[in-house]
């Protein structure tokens, strides 16, 4: 059993299914280490191939390895806070469970903490003596686009904001926590853009491997969580990543609600006032799959837990077309501007929708 001694670099790894890497990542760690006190904390998203039992199990027998078994919530960046957070080492470092990540440059990372040339350093894949030629050409693609939109739109100077492989001061990281966004996979760039300028940076190139087991955690959904957390660093942080998905979803409701309002009162035939229910419940039953299956996919609902939470949703709706009509006519009265009243009626509304839905619907448990 190895001695426990005071950690000066805590490595965490955010994951999720990624049960046949843990051995091995913890034995490059071992050996990319030499001389250094560290600890690795895993933060698993309760995975179903028990990736939190492997981790235990190594932890049984090594002191240097924690798990943070995390249930009913889930996402990279929310992972990697509570990670940082719970560590115990005056720097903290953010590496990938997949292996693809390059250990050995940990050492070199950590060096330019200690002497003080930074308060953060990067694993750039975009600098000489990096490279991300393990991507296929769509990836490379994207990640590129992505790199560009975050750089120029938030005024970001690393070469690679969209990087998972970076280590920080802990103090440091601490003081913009409160800031940070818990949902999406992009901490860095959140880290980066939060931080404003204020961070020392610098950046270590590596070489970004191949997968060996599992797979890719990436998926369409990533990209509109990436366009959220710009949008949402852009009006400093007055709307959340959440609020905008759900409220674009809100916007979509509309569409549907008035091409089923054309279907009930021409196809079917029903007169207009249940035609306008009926449409209402069609846009508000759309709204709750999408927002279940992209808002709040962390907490996505299944089973009797989904049947409660559409009812749920239909109440919270209908008392949030209440507070929109009221506070509409409550403008009006005040100043008869057909738009501004319009406006404010729908903005009163979906901030009720938003908060209520949050509280009663896709509660955390």
């Amino acid at each position: 059993m190895t001695d426990l001694v005071s950690p000066q670099l805590s490595v965490i790894v955010p994951s999720f299914n990624e049960r046949g890497n843990v051995a091995a990542l913890v034995a490059k760690l071992d050996a990319a280490l030499k001389g250094i006190a560290w600890e690795v904390i895993y933060v698993d998203d309760n995975s179903p191939d028990g990736t939190w039992k492997a981790v235990k199990q190594i932890a049984a027998a090594d002191p240097r390895v924690r798990c943070l078994r995390r249930v009913g919530r889930r996402g990279l960046s929310g992972a990697c806070i509570e990670g940082i957070l719970a560590s115990s080492a005056p720097y903290a470092a953010v590496i990938d469970a997949d292996l693809q990540h390059d250990e050995t440059k940990l050492a070199d990372m950590l060096s330019a903490l200690r002497e003080d040339r930074a308060d953060l350093v990067i694993g750039s894949r975009y600098i000489g003596g990096g490279s991300a030629d393990s991507f296929d050409r769509a990836r490379m693609g994207i990640s590129l686009a992505a790199t560009q939109i975050a750089k120029k739109l938030l005024r970001i100077e690393a070469s690679d904001p969209m990087s998972g492989f970076f280590m920080v001061r802990r103090d440091r990281f601490e003081g913009l926590a409160p800031k940070l966004s818990v949902h999406g996979f992009k901490i860095l760039l959140d880290v980066l853009a939060t931080a404003k300028g204020t961070l020392r940076v610098v950046e270590v190139p590596y070489v970004f491997g191949s997968r060996v087991h599992g797979e890719s955690k990436l998926d369409s959904m990533v990209a509109l969580d990436f366009l959220g957390l710009v949008l949402a660093k852009l009006t400093g942080d007055l709307v959340s990543l959440r609020f905008l998905l759900f409220a674009s979803v809100g916007a979509l409701g509309l569409i549907v609600h008035l091409v089923a309002l054309y279907f009930f009162l021409n196809a079917i035939g029903l007169d207009f006032g249940r035609a306008q229910a009926s449409a209402a419940l069609t846009a508000m039953t759309s709204n709750f799959f999408l927002n279940n299956f992209l808002t709040y996919r962390d907490q996505r609902l299944k089973g009797f837990a989904f049947v409660r939470g559409l009812l749920l949703f239909y109440f919270v709706c209908s008392v949030g077309l209440l507070a929109n009509v009221g506070v509409a006519f409550s403008v009006y009265d005040n100043e008869p501007v057909w738009w501004l009243a319009g406006i404010a009626g729908a903005v009163m509304g979906a901030v009720w929708n938003y908060a209520m839905s949050g509280l009663l619907v896709w509660k955390r448990r």
